[in-house]
Order: C-alpha cells, then sequence, then structure tokens
C-alpha cells in the first residue's frame, strides 16, 4: 500500500514516518525541503520535493496512493491571509482524494476547527475539513490540543522567568506531546478497519491552566518561571516586530478566542483521544536541556 505523508519533518509527520518505516512501509514524502531529512529515512523512502500549495503536483504524487496524511505547513509569506492559504491547501487536498480516489485521508486539524468560524488561523483548519467532508471519502480529523513544543518558542522569556501566553491563567485546555499525535495518525494510516467521516481529538493526558504549566516547567527544569498572561496588543506588537503581516497577524490573535471558558470541544476527553506522554516528562528531556544550554 502507497502511504505519502506530508510535512515529513515536522513534529507529528516525522514520527509518522518511523513508525510507517518500522512498520515496514516505504512511505511516499512530500517535502518542502528534502535536505532537512536525514539520509537514513531518506533511503528509506521514495521523497518528493513538493509544494503543497500547487494542485497539480499534489494529485500526480499522490497518484495511485492508498492512505494520506494531510498536514498543512504555514504559509511563507508574512504578508499572507493564513485562512486563505489553508483553504487553497485544503482544495488541493480534496482534489488529490476524489481524482485519486485515495482510500484513508487523516488530517492534523485543531482544537477549536468546530466553531468553523471565529478562531483565526483555526478557520482555515476548519475549511480544509469541510472540503475533505465534501468528498463523500474515508477522512478522520484530529483536533489537537495545544503542543508541548510551542514552549521551545518561550525560551527567552522562560530564562527570564516569566512563561508569558495569551491565555487566563485559570483557563484549563488540553495540551498534547506531538510525538504522540504521530502515534494515533500512524496507527490510523495503517489500520483498514474505519471508514466514514470521523472526528477524533487529541488531547495530552490531561488539561492543564497557564499557572499549572508554568509550575510543572520549573520543576522539570530547575528554573523558577512564573506565569503571565500576554495580552492581544502585546502579542500583535511582538508578532509585528517579527515582521508578519497584519492578517497573519489576527490569525494569531483570533486563536486566543478558543482559549475561554466559554468554549466546549466537539469530542469530550476519553480513553480515545488521552495520550500517555505528561508535560513534566517532555519538559525534563526537552525543554531543560535548551533554557540549560545542554541541548543537542
Amino acid at each position: 500500500m502507497k502511504v505519502v505523508v506530508t510535512t515529513p519533518t515536522g513534529n507529528v509527520g516525522s514520527r509518522v514516518v518511523r513508525l510507517l518505516i518500522q512498520a515496514g512501509v516505504r512511505p511516499t514524502l512530500l517535502a518542502r525541503d528534502p535536505a532537512r531529512l536525514d539520509p537514513a529515512t531518506s533511503e528509506r523512502a521514495d521523497v518528493v520535493e513538493a509544494d503543497l500549495g500547487d494542485a497539480a503536483t499534489v494529485v500526480r504524487v499522490t497518484r495511485g496512493a492508498g492512505a494520506l496524511l494531510w498536514v498543512e505547513p504555514p504559509t511563507v509569506d508574512p504578508g499572507a491571509d493564513p485562512v486563505a492559504w489553508y483553504s487553497l491547501l485544503g482544495a488541493n487536498a480534496a482534489r488529490a482524494v476524489t481524482e485519486n480516489g485515495i482510500g484513508r485521508t487523516v488530517f492534523l486539524s485543531s482544537i477549536g476547527a468546530e466553531k468553523r468560524s471565529g478562531a483565526g488561523e483555526i478557520d482555515g483548519l476548519a475549511r480544509t475539513e469541510e472540503q475533505l467532508d465534501a468528498t463523500g471519502a474515508t477522512v478522520l480529523h484530529l483536533r489537537c490540543g495545544y503542543f508541548f513544543t510551542n514552549l521551545l518558542g518561550e525560551l527567552g522569556s522562560m530564562r527570564e522567568g516569566v512563561l508569558r501566553a495569551p491565555m487566563p491563567l485559570d483557563y484549563a485546555q488540553p495540551w498534547v506531546d506531538p510525538r504522540d499525535i504521530g502515534e494515533i495518525a500512524a496507527a490510523r494510516l495503517l489500520s483498514e478497519g474505519w471508514s466514514g467521516r470521523k472526528v477524533q481529538a487529541v488531547h495530552g493526558p490531561e488539561d492543564l491552566t497557564l499557572s499549572q504549566v508554568a509550575e510543572i516547567v520549573s520543576q522539570a527544569t530547575g528554573r523558577r518561571v512564573r506565569a503571565e498572561t500576554m495580552s492581544e496588543e502585546t502579542l500583535r506588537s511582538s508578532l509585528r516586530a517579527a515582521g508578519l503581516g497584519g492578517k497573519q497577524v489576527e490569525g494569531f490573535v483570533g486563536m486566543s478566542a478558543v482559549m475561554r471558558e466559554d468554549f466546549a470541544a466537539e469530542d469530550k476527553r476519553s480513553i480515545v483521544t488521552t495520550t500517555p506522554t505528561t508535560l513534566a516528562a517532555w519538559a525534563h528531556a526537552h525543554l531543560r536541556p535548551a533554557l540549560l544550554g545542554t541541548a543537542r
């Protein structure tokens, strides 16, 4: 069976690729920059340099696929509209699924996509869900919680003793290790025992508030950090300073709409949605070396 994986060097895609290879599958990898793949992986896969924004290329390289992992990378154009970008990629995925009769598609979505609007960038993932649903093909939408790896983008402030995020200190939400998401995705790609349109959340082991995250990080790394809510204006200013355009800035800010008490996820926490890796274990293995300057 031909299995196609997009964004194979990402936090989720790289884990899926490793598991597929270990399962005896030679996956087809659609990579924007194939040079980022390690040689051992490239030797055991069919690697295609591909821009997921190019519909003809996506259709061509997914021809004959029995299963597809569709992960949408962010646009590299700082002035682009992220919702429109994800909608374009979703249209390309839907066309490939339809024209090539792909048997199973696993789509990396997000908690909040069920809102369908008012969630910033996540609205673009919602469009892709709708586009894939419209094909009538077998598709699974993995609606994932907040990635542990997002903390790696906050190393500077944590070295100063502060963990800042655009969320209330006491709002509990799912936090998840992307590696665990990859394991669920790989299992679904390899399994032939499901069909139709499915939604499965990936919630991590527990819901955490930002204050709890700061305490866990402090204990796991030995560096005391306190939680601090970042205001929308502060977030806008930092994103503008990083060179992002207005629509991308608002796309990031809009995602904070999901982090509110009135939001109720469509897929409730259960044995199916709960994954094992704790934030404490992940932080000790990955965040502690990064904060202390011992990461390899």
